[in-house]
């Protein structure tokens, strides 16, 4: 009986991801679409403006969401513990990494009111006020 009653706090992550990610961006971002690689290469922090100049500004979810840990093994091919390794290197370089926000509704508001700004939210949320570029499995 005690096993049925943990076995939905299991499931959480899967769910929150499980629709697959909507990759978002700033309605002021010169771009439709986006590539894995190009995703890929803001995230690594290697892309830091888009066409026309605007800065970058990516936006990760916190270290222990399961939304983040797809979107860091699916896109970036990693785990989110290589990556804090990565962005450490980074750091002594005078590089920040992405900024991070708690949750799906943090990343919308984030994403909406910055100019330049990129994030990945759950598929299944609402993404009202900010450009979809991709959906990912």
């Amino acid at each position: 009986m005690r096993f049925l009653a943990i076995l939905p706090w299991l499931l959480v992550p899967a769910i929150a991801w499980g629709d697959g990610l909507l990759i978002v961006a700033n309605p002021q971002v010169p771009a439709s679409s986006i590539s894995a690689a190009e995703l890929a290469s803001i995230y690594l922090v290697q892309k830091i403006t888009w066409p026309g100049g605007l800065p970058v500004v990516p936006v990760n979810r916190d270290a222990k969401s399961g939304v983040r840990e797809h979107f860091s093994e699916t896109v970036l091919e990693h785990s989110p513990r290589e990556l804090a390794d990565y962005w450490n290197r980074l750091r002594f370089q005078g590089r920040l990494p992405p900024l991070v926000q708690t949750s799906d509704l943090a990343v919308l508001g984030f994403v909406r009111t910055v100019p330049g700004a990129i994030g990945y939210i759950s598929a299944g949320q609402a993404a009202a006020g900010v450009k979809i570029l991709a959906r990912l499995p």
